[in-house]
């Protein structure tokens, strides 16, 4: 009978440890709804907001690249420029000197001063700069000059053969290697700005002259080489700051442009003043020039190449159009032909570089 008894208790007990184990693994097995519901709209919303910033730098990238010719050109009186380009040039070296240094203090307010983002540096650092600073100095400048042989369209397309020049250069300096779509939308490039400047309403084969052809291929090589440059800058120390690079770079760009314009135009600025001729077309010059290097860093930052390559496109188009308008431009199917196949040469480009 006590046999039988403590069996019994036993079995009791072990129904009642196998009952607990089920009631325990059963809670275990029921999946918490509520924190997948909260991660879903976490990510919902994460992506809502990479969405939104995506398209506020594409259609911000697209506006700033298809109005810069545009406004150049608009800035215009009578076939020539009232103003001083070089006076402009600083300025826009100037506002982007300053946003560089509104962008360190709002990270000098959160994180402090560090070693990676403090203006005071060896002169070792500081030294590279002067070298993309006086390319860029020519390059800006013959961007006013090349308008006396190219309109605002045509110059949207040959700008594009920086493409080339910072590819090639790319392998040369840096050793990188090109793959065969890179080199095939190089040949498909110079096809596409060949076919758009075809001209068949004249005894000339081009509409843009010898001139302007080579004042485009010059300004393509110093962009090519000057941004190949910051590049190697930049990555000989990546932990840096960009505002600290990008500063001290623009100072070095105000510092060449104000010799510019002692050598240039004192006489005009001493006599007439340092805004002389500016109008209101010439400070949204200004400003779309000075804004238009930072929505590229935001690309990079916020997007892909397929954003460039897609604000590079619809640009070349809305110059196009606005300037059949505002210039009367004839858009020609040789343009339209060209601008397409511009298009597609840019997209294999950024399409082969993400394949290397």
């Amino acid at each position: 009978m006590e046999y039988r008894k403590i069996k019994d208790e036993e079995d009791e007990d072990r129904s009642v440890g196998v009952e607990d184990n089920i009631d325990k693994s059963f809670l275990i097995s029921v999946p918490d709804n509520s924190n997948l519901v909260g991660e879903t709209k976490i990510d919902t919303h994460r992506t809502k907001v990479q969405w939104k910033r995506k398209s506020v730098v594409t259609l911000s990238l697209t506006i700033l690249t298809s109005s810069q010719a545009i406004l150049i050109v608009w800035s215009k009186r009578a076939g020539k420029y009232e103003y001083s380009v070089t006076t402009a040039n600083f300025l826009v070296e100037t506002l982007k000197c300053a946003i560089s240094l509104l962008a360190l203090a709002r990270l000098w307010n959160k994180q402090g001063v560090t070693d990676d983002n403090r203006l005071t540096t060896t002169l070792n650092e500081v030294i590279v700069y002067p070298i993309p600073a006086v390319l860029y100095l020519i390059k800006n400048l013959l961007q006013y000059y090349i308008f006396a042989y190219v309109d605002a369209p045509g110059y949207q397309i040959l700008k594009n053969f920086n493409i080339i020049s910072t590819g090639v250069l790319y392998r040369i300096i840096l050793k990188k290697r090109l793959s065969e779509i890179q080199w095939a939308a190089f040949i498909l490039l110079t096809a596409g700005c060949t076919t758009a400047q075809l001209n068949s309403n004249s005894d000339h084969v081009l509409q843009t002259p010898f001139q302007g052809w080579v004042m485009a291929i010059v300004m393509a090589l110093l962009s090519g080489f000057a941004g190949v440059y910051t590049e190697a800058i930049i990555k000989k120390r990546p932990s840096r700051d960009i505002n600290v690079q990008n500063f001290w770079l623009y100072i070095f760009g105000m510092g060449f442009n104000a010799v510019a314009i002692l050598v240039q135009d004192f006489d005009a600025v001493m006599n007439k003043g340092f805004f002389h001729g500016y109008s209101f077309v010439t400070v949204l010059m200004i400003f779309n020039h000075a804004l238009s290097g930072i929505a590229v860093s935001m690309v990079m930052k916020y997007a892909d190449n397929i954003v460039k390559v897609y604000s590079t496109s619809v640009a070349m188009i809305l110059t196009a159009i606005v300037s059949v308008f505002l210039f009367g431009f004839h858009l020609s199917l040789a343009f339209f032909l060209g601008t397409i196949v511009v298009s597609v040469a840019i997209y294999l480009h950024s399409a082969g570089k993400i394949q290397r």
